[in-house]
């Protein structure tokens, strides 16, 4: 593998602590869609964006986990090359799978295997050669907008639509939708008149984009932030959340405890909390430990409600 010795190189959905020897960071573009991910690269000293900007002496892909997300991505690396395209991938994430659908279009060298993962690349395709692997926002059935990677790209989520049949008719004030997504929950707080202004946190960029399209009342706020760190401009009234809880496959019920302590965090003295979870993941310690009241209030067999009110704040 041969990279250019000269130009800018595009780096697609790095992991945040990856090692890029013999790439000084005044060639690289890191591409990320991750608000986190984002800030710790540009941290680093590279030049991050949320889409290229240019064309480019080579193109790096770290595949994610999605496998749709993962062909526009890729695509995309390929139109925008003109030198070879790398492809990084884990078998978890699929990587034996995208070798294989490109090993049938064009010539591929490597592949390179390490522990769980592969490293593979191509030369500059024809620019059309992977055309039917570009992906965008798009409709879905129930007419909203989502897009590849985006969380419940496919649909409304169960989970979410569980929440929003729980929520009471009754909410007022400043409401913030942490994780918000592509807007589900955010757009059914806001058919309550008595809600003035609904703040959608969210740490993708794409799924932000769809929630753009998706809610377009103008009592709507958005915010491409991380939930766990976001400050408001005072306490809120509300907060609705169907927080994430893996970044890879495994489960890592932290995150969903980090956006616990966050909702407390930013809630007024007698605000509302409104959640759904995974019935297996362990939150309902955290619960108790940040607010005076909590409550489960209904679910089903794999996901369970709740309500929380009151949150303790640490002594000084």
């Amino acid at each position: 593998m041969d990279l250019a010795d000269e130009g800018l190189i595009a780096i697609f959905n790095p992991p945040d602590d990856a090692d890029l020897p013999g790439l000084p960071p005044e060639r690289c573009h890191i591409i990320h869609d991750f608000k986190p991910s984002f800030d710790a690269w540009s941290a680093r000293g590279f030049e991050v964006m949320h889409s290229p900007s240019a064309r480019y002496a080579a193109t790096i892909v770290c595949l994610p986990r999605a496998k749709a997300e993962a062909r526009a991505m890729v695509a995309e690396a390929c139109t925008l090359s003109d030198g070879i395209v790398v492809i990084d991938g884990q078998k978890t994430d699929g990587v034996d799978s995208i070798l294989k659908a490109m090993r049938a279009r064009v010539s591929v060298e490597g592949p390179i295997s390490k522990a769980h993962g592969k490293l593979f690349w191509i030369k500059a395709p024809a620019a059309d050669c992977f055309a039917d692997w570009e992906a965008g926002p798009a409709l879905t059935d129930g007419g909203f907008w989502t897009a590849p990677g985006v969380f419940s790209a496919d649909g409304v989520d169960l989970a979410s639509a569980l929440l929003v049949d729980a929520l009471p008719d009754k909410m007022k004030g400043e409401v913030a939708d942490l994780g918000a997504g592509w807007g589900y929950l955010a757009a059914h707080v806001l058919t309550r008149d008595a809600v003035t202004k609904v703040h959608l946190v969210e740490a993708g960029h794409m799924a932000m984009a769809c929630a753009r399209h998706n809610v377009t009342d103008d009592r709507a706020v958005f915010h491409w932030e991380d939930a766990t760190t976001w400050a408001p401009p005072h306490r809120m009234d509300a907060v609705v959340m169907n927080p994430p809880f893996h970044r890879g496959r495994a489960s890592e019920p932290q995150i969903g405890q980090a956006f616990v302590a966050s909702a407390a965090r930013i809630l007024s003295s007698h605000g509302d909390l409104w959640m759904v979870a995974n019935r297996h993941l362990p939150y309902e310690a955290e619960l108790k430990k940040r607010f005076a009241e909590v409550s489960e209030i209904g679910g089903d067999a794999r996901f369970k409600l709740f309500h929380a009110t009151r949150p303790l704040r640490p002594r000084r």
